[in-house]
């Protein structure tokens, strides 16, 4: 028995090696089995919105059983919903591509995988600014790539420039991912400075990135793509997912824009490793970018208002510094007035030993590319926000 769990072993292939299990899924795992346990746990670790998917898009999807739109779909979606989508984008941003130039994906995490499979070649480098959503570096590492990291300064608020990525191109750039407004610290990267940065890799030729995942959740800019400019189609690379904009976490559709050729290779890929994202959850997508948009407004300002309390309550707390989030719907502090004292020497220790002792779950800045930091989900009530809050001052303050 020992001997073939240890053959077992063995036999995983190597490229598993180049990845980790996502720190942000092991949080949500561990805090999930206190729970369980019967532990009281404020639970700050999640990506993911507290808000209902809105019923018109669970009534769709319910229609869809009913009208037994069950079977399978083509492996990158129906053309029903990548027309809409492209709509939809249109709507929003203001650019202008078609179907051929859309493919549907199990969620936004599944066509950020696709393009570095698609794209990515052994050797070639991806620039990604830090700190970063804890995927990409390791999707970039499975497709044989090397991550250059481009380290931003909290004093700035983790300002990104032109300047820091040009400084960072060499003859081996591929890609350039940005991530606006970033997970984990709400940075905006401001308009003028992300048409800077399109400059530089279009007139290099390399691909850019655009992870619009928290695009609509913006507290004190209009939404933009990059895609949106003059020409930008033919070496800028939209990420989308409907996950946060209309709380559908859990329906996985997410969405790539992007020239043809990509989108028919992702296709490709698709077509022997998921098929078609589900049918229903399909239904419900062209619900939620056809149907009202009014439900994303109430969200954002709720967020507005956790994120103004989220802050106070982090900068009373002595010693803790903040860079103020401009989107998306996390809080970032710097911790390392708690590190260095008992046992505590790493974000890492730090989140362990709040989970363990006073039951709040977070996740350290070591999964994001810092080790002084962790991150704050504010998708949450009020009243978690309050109890988790009271227990992390308190945990600091007698650290």
């Amino acid at each position: 028995m020992g001997a073939s769990v240890q053959s077992g072993i063995q036999d995983i292939s190597e490229r598993l090696g180049t990845i980790s299990v996502s720190s942000t899924m092991k949080v949500a795992a561990e805090a999930d089995r206190l729970r369980r346990e019967g532990v009281d746990v404020v639970d700050f670790g999640a990506g993911e919105p507290d808000f209902p998917t809105p019923d018109n898009i669970k009534k769709a999807a319910i229609d869809a059983i009913h009208g037994n739109f069950t079977k399978y779909t083509p492996a990158g979606g129906t053309q029903e919903l990548k027309v809409a989508i492209c709509e939809r984008h249109k709507l929003d941003y203001g650019t202008s591509y078609t179907a051929p130039e859309c493919v549907i994906t199990v969620g936004g995490k599944h066509v950020i995988f696709g393009y570095m499979q698609v794209l990515i070649n052994p050797g070639d480098e991806v620039i990604i600014p830090v700190p970063y959503w804890v995927t990409y570096k390791d999707v970039v590492n499975y497709a044989g790539g090397k991550c250059v990291f481009v380290e931003t300064d909290e004093a700035n608020g983790f300002t990104l420039t032109a300047e820091m990525i040009e400084k960072s191109i060499t003859p081996k750039t591929k890609m350039v991912i940005i991530n606006s407004p970033s997970n984990p610290s709400g940075a905006v990267l401001p308009r003028e400075e992300f048409e800077r940065i399109y400059a530089v890799t279009s007139k290099r030729n390399i691909w850019l990135m655009t992870d619009e995942c928290y695009c609509r959740f913006l507290y004190d800019s209009e939404p933009f793509s990059i895609a949106s400019l003059p020409g930008a189609k033919s070496t800028v690379i939209v990420a989308g997912s409907l996950s946060k904009t209309y709380a559908m976490t859990g329906w996985r559709i997410g969405f790539g824009l992007a020239p043809a050729p990509v989108t028919g290779a992702i296709l490709k890929l698709q077509s022997h490793s998921t098929s078609n994202p589900t049918s229903i959850a399909q239904k419900a997508a062209l619900e939620a970018v056809r149907g009202p948009q009014e439900g994303v407004a109430v969200m954002l300002e709720e967020y507005r208002k956790r994120r103004g309390y989220v802050i106070d309550r982090l900068r009373q707390i002595p010693g803790v510094t903040l860079a103020e989030p401009q989107g998306a719907f996390y809080a970032y502090p710097n911790i390392g007035v708690a590190l260095g004292k008992n046992g505590m020497n790493t974000a890492f220790e730090f989140s362990e030993k709040l989970l363990a002792e006073a039951h709040v779950a977070v996740v350290p800045g070591e999964a994001f590319g810092t080790d002084k930091h962790v991150r704050i989900s504010y998708a949450t009530s009020m009243h978690e926000l309050e109890r988790g809050l009271d227990r992390i001052h308190k945990f600091i303050v007698g650290a």
